[in-house]
């Protein structure tokens, strides 16, 4: 929780308005090479309460992706929190990666969201490398950027990358190139300062260019002012699904 008030204030000094963090950053995404720490019910409760206090204190909207206990199981999910420390919402990760069935349930629906007049989606990590559909939703919907939690890498051992989108890096970043030139909007993925980390914490323009991104491996806070006006959707809202009738001929 110091993290993230610390991270928080190093973001609002540079300007930000929305804060996105990586996927299930509390209490960490189970099944890979560290310990997750233990969360139950009150412990979730405790930390949302504390990060609206936070976001509201700190004057920024928060998107933070976190394990949700539910009657069905455990969830991925991202919390999204106004500047005023009001919950708008959440958004569940509905399409998991197989390695995550024994961990979590999938969640169902999917929905916008809008802060400061600027309506975004959230995807987290499988669905947005795998599921390009679930960023097309958001994006037919007016979504002028997407921001997408993940957790792509390893603590223990793996790839070194060294070059931003090089044709040796796994197909990652380049999957985030697609999701914005696809659908001509903005692409904003978060990722952990792992040691051996396979995409870098990225942001991507409406024609597909990596507008910045952070050092692999070095943790830190990724700020920049974005153009809405090029994010048009053009190419998410000529989707056309009248076309995609099975034929039986």
């Amino acid at each position: 929780m110091a993290r993230i008030d610390r991270l928080l204030s190093e973001a609002t000094a540079k300007h930000a308005r929305i804060v996105c963090f990586p996927e299930a950053w509390l209490p960490g995404l189970r099944g890979q090479d560290f310990d997750v720490i233990p969360w139950n019910e009150e412990q979730q409760e405790r930390a949302v309460r504390t990060v609206r206090q936070q976001a509201k204190a700190h004057r920024v909207a928060v998107i933070l992706s976190l394990e949700l206990i539910t009657s069905g199981g455990r969830q991925i999910a991202a919390c999204v929190i106004d500047a005023d420390g009001n919950i708008q919402g959440y958004q569940t990760k509905n399409q998991l990666d197989p390695s995550e069935d024994r961990f979590y349930v999938p969640g169902a629906s999917r929905r916008i969201f809008e802060i400061d007049g600027v309506k975004f989606g959230v995807v987290i990590c499988h669905e947005g490398w795998r599921y390009p559909e679930t960023v097309r939703w958001a994006a037919a919907r007016g979504a002028r950027i997407v921001f997408h939690p993940q957790h792509t890498g390893n603590e223990r051992q793996g790839l070194r990358l060294t070059e931003w989108g090089a044709a040796s890096n796994p197909y990652y970043e380049k999957a985030m190139m697609m999701r914005s030139i696809e659908n001509t909007i903005w692409f904003a993925s978060v990722n952990y300062a792992l040691r051996y980390q396979e995409a870098a914490t990225s942001l991507i323009d409406p024609s597909g260019r990596c507008d910045a991104f952070l050092p692999y491996g070095k943790e830190g806070v990724l700020v920049r002012a974005i153009d809405l006006d090029a994010a048009t959707g053009l190419l998410a809202t000529r989707l056309a699904p009248e076309r995609f009738q099975e034929s039986l001929d």
